[in-house]
C-alpha cells in the first residue's frame, strides 16, 4: 500500500451550541499545527468565559497517532473528551482541536447525557467547516547566501513548499516543508543548487 501523501484537517475555526435542560455547550473546533497553539486557543477561550463551568477538549496532531489529548474538566471520567475525539476520528482528521465551553442549568444530565451533548455539539461544530486536504511535508533545512534568496524562493514556490522558520545571520537558514509527493524532484533540484546546504530536520 502507497504511503499517504495527504492528511485531512479542517478548514477555518468554527463554533456550534447545543442545549439540553438548561445547559448550554458551546463548541469551538480549530485547525492547529502544535500543542502550543492549542494551549493559546484553550487560554483564550478561559478569558473569554470565565463563568462557564467547564472547559472540556479533544486534540489530536500529527499523523503517527501517538499526539492527542483528551479533558474532561472535572465532567464524569470519560463523558466529555473521548467522545470528542471520537467524533475527530470518525472524520480521519488530524491537526485539529475542539473546546467545549459548558454552562451549567441547573439539572444533573448523568454520565449518557453528558455523553451525548458534547459528541452532538462536536459533530455539529465540525460539519459547520469545510474538510480540507492538505500535503504531508517533510522537513528540511536549507542553508545559503543572502544573495541567493530569489533563486532559492522561486524554486521553493514552484515546489509547493511552505516555509516553516527563517533565520538570518551571515547567511541564510531556511526551513521548508516539502511536500511529499513531490520530495524525490525537490531533493533532485535543491542539490543540483551547489550553493545550497541541504539537512533534514
Amino acid at each position: 500500500m502507497a504511503e499517504a501523501a495527504f492528511f485531512q484537517t479542517i478548514a477555518q475555526m468554527t463554533t456550534a451550541e447545543y442545549k439540553d435542560k438548561g445547559s448550554r455547550f458551546l463548541a469551538f473546533a480549530f485547525p492547529i499545527a502544535t500543542v502550543d497553539d492549542f494551549k493559546e486557543k484553550l487560554q483564550w477561550l478561559k478569558k473569554e468565559h470565565p463563568k462557564a463551568v467547564h472547559h472540556c477538549f479533544a486534540y489530536r496532531i500529527g499523523l503517527d497517532g501517538n499526539n492527542f489529548r483528551v479533558s474532561d474538566d472535572g465532567e464524569p471520567s470519560g463523558s466529555a473528551g473521548k467522545p470528542m475525539l471520537g467524533q475527530i476520528d470518525s472524520k480521519k482528521l488530524t491537526n485539529v482541536a475542539v473546546i467545549v465551553v459548558r454552562y451549567f442549568g441547573g439539572t444533573l444530565l448523568g454520565v449518557p447525557g453528558l455523553i451525548q451533548a458534547y459528541k452532538t455539539v462536536t459533530v455539529m461544530a465540525l460539519q459547520l467547516t469545510p474538510v480540507i486536504q492538505k500535503p504531508i511535508e517533510v522537513l528540511y533545512e536549507l542553508q545559503f547566501d543572502y544573495t541567493r534568496m530569489n533563486e532559492v524562493m522561486t524554486l521553493v514556490k514552484q515546489l509547493d513548499c511552505s516555509i516553516a522558520g527563517q533565520q538570518e545571520q551571515l547567511f541564510v537558514l531556511l526551513t521548508i516543508g516539502i511536500p511529499k509527493a513531490r520530495l524525490e524532484e525537490a531533493l533532485y533540484r535543491l542539490k543540483d543548487m551547489h550553493y545550497v546546504a541541504l539537512r533534514k530536520v
